[in-house]
């Protein structure tokens, strides 16, 4: 085969190609081999990652309703798959009109060549011819006749399938036209209306969890690691208190012989390094159990029992404070010791402070402070000793402490402040660093931040609610 009839019988295979492509796909990716209607009960058909998710529910002996619901992470609405499917297409038929235009000049470029044979042609059969004597002449002319007869019906096949890629290059140009009108539409579905539900259901949601009483301990679940960083002991958080845009992140490295606080303005910024700003505080540190409420830092004061409250926003210590007969510089330390007699913590009732006392035999003590001033409001005397405690935490002011700082940790004692009352439990967590060296609870979060052997890491908590009614009081 010459080779503009191969390049003709190429046009015609992708021609081909392309058309069976289009018949099978297209109605499949634009949802018209289907008589699916999209209603609202499809629309909860959401991955649990993209949604709130209600995974068990009850009633308690009074019959309420009980019920465990997760709250999704933030920013984790994604585009519907056929959405996605249709941006591909779009982008496919975009590569193919590109092939097309290619393909197009290359043809053109063929087809004049062809028209200049077809000129030659219908000169050779049109004109007279006058026989000349000498008859290699026309011996010459009839090979050349010879040559272009074969080429006439090519020709006119040629003709038809130029006018073909003009036609199919006309229906690609619609076809984009209309994929990009389905894709602006579904795009706006996914972007504007579902993302208003999305937010209109989670204030839903949130204005409920308000309603939530505080809720019991019943689940531990994770560790998710955030960062690897720093030594084997330290701490990190962020601010309960702070609003839904603040997010920034406190990095304490070391439980002695530091005073250098490092800021980062969210988790991804802590995640990839971008510190925004160091804090160098007028004193060392002891242990790894501060804590930042409000827009301060509380931490205690090396080799003593001083509660310092240390201001970022105007780098001063506004209030210091000796928390009276509790034990410092590991005399009552939680087991992986470090200078962690005095634990600092932060729950939805308020500012806490865990220590022991000689007084108390050594057993955990637990003091609620009043944020501005450091006073003790009122103080529970409990019969766990402080030396066989791992880590310790406060929600909803009552206090869970963990068996161990080491693989095979529970929590495995809580106390309530509420009713004055101690029971022993038994929820596992998996210490997949095999030595934590910080565990507090973070009320805005409802997680709990850990420093696992270097690791920054967070877990999950699963609490027991009971919904508040405007029948109770």
């Amino acid at each position: 085969m010459s080779p503009p009839l191969l390049k003709l019988g190429a046009v015609l295979s992708t021609m081909a190609m392309i058309s069976n492509w289009m018949s099978q796909t297209l109605p499949s990716l634009v949802g018209l081999n289907t008589t699916r209607i999209i209603t609202s009960d499809t629309l909860t058909q959401i991955s649990p990652k993209e949604g709130w998710q209600v995974y068990s529910s009850a009633q308690d002996p009074d019959g309420r309703c009980i019920c465990t619901v997760v709250a999704p992470e933030q920013n984790l609405c994604s585009r519907d798959a056929k959405s996605r499917q249709l941006r591909q297409l779009l982008e496919k038929v975009q590569n193919m009109s590109q092939s097309i235009e290619v393909l197009n000049l290359r043809t053109q470029r063929d087809f004049q060549y062809v028209l200049k044979m077809e000129t030659q042609n219908d000169k050779i059969f049109s004109s007279r011819f006058y026989f000349n004597t000498n008859f290699e002449s026309l011996l010459e002319l009839k090979e050349k006749m010879d040559e272009l007869l074969p080429l006439i019906p090519v020709l006119e096949q040629y003709k038809t399938d130029a006018k073909l890629i003009t036609q199919f290059k006309e229906e690609i140009r619609n076809l984009s036209t209309v994929l990009t009108g389905i894709q602006e539409e579904i795009g706006a579905y996914d972007y504007e209306e579902l993302h208003q539900r999305v937010l209109s259901l989670e204030t839903r949601l949130r204005d409920c969890m308000k309603k939530l009483t505080c809720g019991k301990l019943m689940k531990i679940t994770g560790p998710i690691t955030v960062k690897i960083s720093g030594t084997r002991f330290g701490a990190w958080m962020t601010d309960p208190l702070a609003s839904e845009k603040n997010n920034r992140v406190w990095y304490m490295d070391s439980y002695t012989n530091n005073k250098i606080v490092r800021e980062f303005k969210s988790i991804a910024d802590f995640v990839s390094g971008a510190e925004s700003r160091t804090y160098n505080l007028p004193f060392k540190w002891a242990g790894t159990n501060h804590v930042v409420y409000n827009g301060s830092l509380y931490f205690n004061k090396y080799q003593s029992n001083i509660i310092i409250k240390y201001s970022f926003d105007t780098g001063r210590v506004l209030a210091q404070r000796s928390l009276e007969y509790a034990g410092f510089h590991n005399v009552y330390p939680y087991t992986w010791g470090g200078f962690s007699d005095i634990d600092l913590m932060a729950d939805e009732i308020g500012l806490w402070a865990v220590y022991a006392t000689n007084q108390n035999a050594g057993n955990i003590v637990i003091s609620q402070l009043n944020p501005d001033t450091l006073e003790v409001l009122k103080s529970w005397s409990t019969g766990y000793p402080k030396r066989s405690a791992g880590e310790s935490f406060m929600i909803c002011g009552t206090l869970y402490v963990t068996n161990s700082h080491l693989t095979g940790a529970k929590v495995y004692y809580s106390y309530s402040t509420k009713t004055s009352t101690y029971e022993y439990t038994d929820i596992p967590f998996h210490n997949q660093y095999f030595h934590i060296s910080m565990l507090d609870y973070n009320a805005r979060d409802r997680a709990l931040y850990a420093w696992n052997n270097g690791h920054q890491v967070l877990f999950n908590v699963t609490l027991f609610h009971v919904i508040k009614t405007e029948d109770d009081t």
